[in-house]
């Protein structure tokens, strides 16, 4: 079995029982309130209580794959929108690919800066931030940490469902022209590069902690990075362009959708600051970011 289904189903089945497991009435099983908005519980996700925090990955789950059932007009505009852009995209994969070209060293080192800043940043972070939310009696920080894990893992099995269904060769496969479902289903799966699995983890991870701490210099540093595995994922020739761009938006989307959803401490403004400084070489900028939240 493709370790990538396996890890697919690992992730199900705590999220199927804990669907299972979850109060048919009440706000905590909730997925929208009756105007179709994402609603609050009382429980919270934390390393003594990782059922709760499996319950809240599946009703996120769920409430992010029904979210086209509860679309209203003011939506309309997002969605045409996030349509025109992909179509746009799609159709000009192959020549922004033959454009970039082929170079196997830029190429190793675009996917190695990817795999870090997308993969093992966030997940670093995440682990680091809870800890030290523990340590410091941050519960900011703690919320902020589980959140962004929380979006990531939303993330992974969205993308993991919508990467086999798609079913796309990446740059590397076939011809090079990212087809759908090159061999029906007799070679099935042939590839799985739409969404791009860095691009959807980093912008999901970014959009929570840019809502969290909600200052310009936060947002300016997470999406940069996000904005940068992106583009690096193309660089290495592992997506093509809309590959990338339906992963941030979806990774965009579900950060937002899980910090509204699970919020409780409110964003921290102001975190990071710049200063003018004297340096033996001349003058300088300081930047300096504030831990007393």
């Amino acid at each position: 079995m493709c370790p990538r289904i396996l890890v697919f189903i690992l992730l199900l089945i705590p999220t199927c029982a804990s669907i299972a497991q979850a109060p048919a009435n009440g706000s905590a099983a909730n997925n929208s309130g009756a105007n179709g908005t994402a609603t609050k519980d009382t429980a919270e996700c934390g390393i003594k209580s990782i059922q709760t925090c499996a319950l809240h990955v599946a009703q996120d789950e769920w409430g992010i794959v029904t979210a086209p059932l509860r679309l209203r007009q003011p939506d309309a505009l997002k969605v045409v929108s996030f349509g025109l852009g992909t179509t746009l995209a799609f159709a000009t994969d192959v020549n922004a690919m033959e454009e970039l070209g082929l170079n196997p060293s830029r190429e190793h080192n675009a996917n190695t800066y990817s795999n870090y800043a997308g993969l093992y940043a966030p997940l670093g972070a995440v682990t680091i931030g809870y800890l030290a939310g523990i340590a410091k009696h941050n519960r900011h920080l703690q919320e902020t940490s589980v959140l962004a894990e929380e979006a990531m893992v939303d993330s992974f099995i969205l993308n993991t469902g919508l990467g086999y269904g798609i079913d796309r060769q990446t740059p590397m496969q076939g011809n090079g022209k990212g087809n759908l479902w090159p061999h029906g289903p007799k070679t099935w799966p042939d590839g799985q590069s739409m969404p791009s699995d860095h691009s959807i983890l980093a912008w999901s991870f970014a959009h929570v902690v840019a809502q969290e701490y909600n200052g310009w210099g936060t947002k300016l540093t997470v999406y940069s990075l996000a904005a940068s595995v992106s583009a690096a994922r193309v660089i290495a020739r592992k997506h093509f362009p809309s590959d990338v761009f339906v992963g941030g938006v979806l990774g965009y989307y579900i950060g937002g959708y899980v910090f509204r959803r699970r919020s409780k401490e409110g964003p921290v403004k102001n975190d990071f600051s710049l200063s003018s400084v004297q340096t033996p070489n001349g003058k300088g900028i300081e930047l300096s970011y504030n831990f007393s939240h």
